[in-house]
């Protein structure tokens, strides 16, 4: 039994998020159907994390095993020329038997991105929130720097989740300056549902004023989702990368890419 592990990029716009859902149109589902037409065999396809409706993602891994001994490269061409155009396989690999993607991740990195200015954009307004009012930087940093580190990040926690631990440790919480875009780069072990969003949420309201720096330090104590800023939308936010030890990475001569 072989294990192929997968990395992936898509434009989430057009899907219902990342899990096969009945009657819906997910990217793990367009992935699954798409081998299942190559393999002769419905995979039990796993990955990393799942993204909500509308989000992107550069680096998502994914992994499944088969009997089947098609080589990778060919395995590679096989499922993009399958593919929508708004989903891509990057790498295919083959990783040891006993893989999860969930199970083995060190880590994850995600960026939202935020684009200034009066005109909204044209070409990426499917990929940033446009944002035409004035943002102060050195505040929502100030901001941030209070909510890196292990806390519970409960206040953080979208709604519909029933998670008993929400405990985290968010390890990089970053607000860069690209052209007129701002880049929130937030990278930690584990993150809860739509956590990433809330913390941008909240620091949009440090940033435009309404709110001073130590507030995010209140907000993360109060441990109250209601507490917290705004959920912001899901289109500006990516997946950049999942990490995981080398241990779990395969050997380097199996991969193919592009």
């Amino acid at each position: 039994m072989r294990c192929i592990r997968l990395k992936i990029q898509y434009d989430g716009t057009n899907y219902h998020g990342w899990q096969e859902q009945p009657g819906q149109v997910t990217v793990q589902g367009t992935l699954v159907e798409c081998l299942a037409t190559i393999l002769r065999e419905r995979p039990a396809l796993e990955g990393a994390g799942r993204t909500d409706s509308g989000v992107h993602a550069l680096g998502q891994v994914a992994a499944f095993k088969t009997e089947h001994a098609m080589p990778l490269d060919r395995l590679h061409a096989a499922v993009n020329s399958r593919l929508p155009p708004d989903i891509v396989v990057t790498e295919v690999r083959e990783v040891p038997p006993g893989f999860r993607p969930s199970l083995h991740c060190l880590g994850k990195h995600y960026r939202y991105r935020i684009c200034r200015g009066f005109l909204r954009p044209v070409f990426d307004a499917r990929y940033v929130w446009h944002w035409h009012r004035a943002l102060a930087q050195e505040p929502m940093r100030e901001a941030a720097r209070l909510l890196v580190g292990r806390h519970d990040f409960r206040s953080f926690e979208g709604r519909g989740s029933a998670r008993d631990d929400t405990v985290r440790e968010v390890r990089r919480l970053d607000i860069v300056e690209a052209g007129q875009e701002l880049h929130f780069e937030v990278e930690g072990d584990r993150f809860l549902y739509r956590m990433v969003r809330n913390l941008v949420g909240t620091l949009t309201e440090v940033g435009r004023g309404h709110r001073p720096p130590e507030w995010a330090g209140q907000v993360l104590a109060a441990r109250d989702r209601m507490a917290a800023g705004p959920t912001a939308p899901p289109h500006g936010l990516f997946l950049v990368e999942v990490r995981y030890p080398p241990e779990w990475e395969g050997e380097a001569e199996t991969n193919f890419r592009f």
